[in-house]
């Protein structure tokens, strides 16, 4: 799938300010199931672009406004192709080179945990409490180690549904800044909220998962392919034996397919916000963002 994407962030302050210095993780990655065919970035005021790789090998924009202005625009304009999620027989070929029982053994392994440390460690939004533990064991899959357990692919794939079954979709529950132990009191939040449940839970049962930001179009699933404002999205990745990272929405029931667009990723939200930085002024301000995904015939 062609899909054109614009993404424009803009900030409006309440006085002049000044030493704007940014950083943006707007450049969708490439690989194995996207390619990014072109991308153009703007800044209001001008401003020169640097660019780098950060740890986790996402790449990141940044610039400084040192002349007083009232407001900032970053907009971002890119196309990116796309290709569907692995087949089920696919999946199959490669979960048959690892038997279950050899999966969440090497799981435990030294090496596992040496290999993905990062992605195991618990963070601010991502804290193993004993509600994310419960919440972790009463997955209804077979647990590792069981007669008949389940793979760990099928036990992720039972995470993300139980999520989505038991917390509701609610954009005025949460922010940013809420964490997993604080979503469990409401039983509402976003994308970005079940993305963190989700890492924390597998984290519990041992398996390496990482935040995931990006964007989902569901532009011709809203009543014809006419233009249709969307927000940013979250989803997760986690480590499966033979397999590699496989994708999972805790949000949206359909694979990470073709749908999907990776911007980068992160132990949890805090390494990947999509634009985030400092400046020298009145604390004052208005933050607007516009996503819009469309589909482009081939």
């Amino acid at each position: 799938m062609k899909l054109h994407i614009t993404h424009v962030t803009q900030y409006e302050y309440q006085g002049n300010v000044t030493d704007s210095v940014n950083e943006i993780r707007l450049t969708p990655s490439t690989n194995e199931r996207q390619s990014c065919y072109q991308q153009s970035i703007s800044i209001e005021p001008n401003a020169s672009l640097f660019s780098y790789e950060d740890y986790f090998g996402n790449r990141v924009h940044s610039f400084s406004v040192n002349i007083p202005h009232k407001k900032l625009a970053i907009k971002t304009d890119m196309t990116v192709v796309t290709k569907g999620a692995r087949s089920e027989e696919e999946r199959t070929q490669y979960l048959n080179r690892c038997s279950m029982e050899d999966s969440w053994k090497w799981l435990k392994s030294e090496e596992a945990g040496d290999r993905y440390a990062e992605f195991l460690l618990e963070t601010e939004y991502t804290s193993i409490t004993p509600e994310v533990k419960q919440f972790a064991e009463s997955v209804q899959v077979m647990p590792p180690g069981a007669e008949g357990s389940s793979c760990v692919l099928d036990w992720l794939g039972g995470l993300s549904g139980l999520i989505r079954e038991q917390f509701q979709y609610d954009p005025e529950a949460t922010t940013v800044k809420t964490t997993t132990s604080e979503m469990f009191q409401s039983q509402r939040g976003v994308c970005q909220d079940f993305a963190h449940l989700m890492i924390a839970s597998a984290r519990a049962a041992g398996i390496p998962a990482r935040y995931v930001s990006g964007y989902h179009f569901v532009g011709d699933l809203q009543g014809g392919n006419a233009d249709f404002l969307q927000a940013s999205h979250a989803w997760v990745e986690a480590y499966v034996p033979s397999l590699g990272w496989c994708s999972f929405d805790p949000t949206n029931a359909d694979p990470v397919g073709e749908r999907y667009v990776k911007l980068g990723h992160g132990r949890d939200y805090k390494d990947i916000v999509p634009v985030k930085g400092v400046y020298r002024g009145t604390g004052e301000q208005r933050l607007s963002v516009v996503v819009d995904v469309q589909k482009l015939e081939e």
